[in-house]
């Protein structure tokens, strides 16, 4: 009776960490946003990665006086960074150059959705991944909601920095950047702890940052940004990348990677919530049709209409840890 009272509060407290995860990640997208109204888009994505990148290090350094693990190779670290390329440089990039163009909460249904359905359409591609009757159709749901929310963009007018469909297109490649990291990453745990994977992938995305930002560096005026923006960057750098990180890997040490997949499509609903919000965005009715369709596709390709619970050996790592011959689960925060 203790055990199975212990291991009900075990599974409450998971799924509060997994929660919360979800929490930061969606709250992001408005944060970020308010960011890039201040400053370059490519600066934005330097500040909060690099001050992410610093706290993972101290991170580590700390978990480091704990006793080791096997040591990692020279490969090993380069193998990581190449991934951190894709997850980090190439995703933010495209991350923060959408917000400039496009509302947030756009990005927080297109990416969140549409990320494990391009993942799983990869995979199938790939021939790594079995055809079935409701992942075919859970993938035909989502891109014909991805039209649709789409052509509601087109319709919602252009501004001066650019049109809401342009920024919407720049958010897709965010969200392809996203399903190829997931695949990537799987090989990139082999013989390494997620903590250093994580590590290694963000300093070396966050360089990649940095160099790319170094020619709109003169274009920030750093004296006049206000305590707002830097209490966002500040929230975006220890939030959303260290704090959601932690929660994260504490949450699916006993919940599932499946369970974990469905309670990351609440992504969106808290980025919505915190656009509407603090923003005072919003989006058409085509719009929400669209979303709605687009997440029902996602759950459907994704869970198969089923949610089993898999078997006690498989993987707990970051994106792309599904166990041999299962889905590579896409359950790791969106925008770490």
């Amino acid at each position: 009776m203790h055990n199975q009272t212990t291991s009900r509060s075990e599974s409450v407290n998971a799924h509060f960490y997994l929660l919360a995860t979800m929490a930061f990640f969606g709250s992001a997208f408005a944060s970020s946003k308010m960011v890039v109204g201040n400053m370059p888009h490519q600066v934005a994505a330097v500040l909060r990665f690099g001050g992410g990148a610093l706290i993972l290090l101290l991170l580590l350094v700390f978990m480091s006086r704990k006793p080791k693990g096997p040591k990692i190779t020279f490969r090993q670290v380069c193998r990581a960074a190449a991934v951190g390329l894709i997850g980090v440089f190439a995703y933010n990039l495209f991350f923060f150059w959408g917000l400039s163009l496009a509302p947030s909460i756009d990005g927080s249904i297109i990416v969140p959705v549409l990320s494990p359905v391009i993942t799983t359409a990869i995979l199938l591609a790939l021939g790594r991944e079995k055809a079935s009757a409701p992942r075919i159709g859970g993938l035909a749901l989502g891109l014909a909601g991805a039209v649709v929310f789409f052509v509601g963009a087109g319709g919602a007018g252009v501004d001066a920095r650019g049109s809401r469909l342009a920024g919407d297109l720049v958010f897709l490649l965010g969200a392809l950047s996203w399903a190829v990291y997931s695949i990537a990453s799987k090989k990139v745990l082999v013989g390494m702890d997620p903590l250093r994977a994580t590590t290694f992938g963000t300093l070396t995305g966050a360089l990649g940052l940095l160099v790319f930002a170094i020619p709109s560096l003169p274009e920030v005026d750093w004296s006049r940004l206000s305590g707002h923006t830097w209490a966002n960057v500040v929230y975006l750098a220890i939030g959303p990348t260290a704090v959601a990180y932690l929660c994260y890997y504490r949450g699916l040490r006993v919940v599932s990677p499946s369970t974990a997949t469905v309670i990351m499509f609440t992504v969106p609903v808290f980025g919505v919530t915190c656009a509407v919000i603090f923003l005072g965005e919003s989006f058409t009715g085509l719009q929400a049709v669209g979303a709605a369709v687009m997440l029902a596709g996602a759950l459907l390709a994704v869970t198969q209409g089923r949610f089993r619970r898999p078997p006690a050996e498989t993987p707990t790592g970051p994106v792309g840890s599904g166990a041999p011959g299962q889905q590579v689960r896409a359950t790791e925060p969106i925008g770490n």
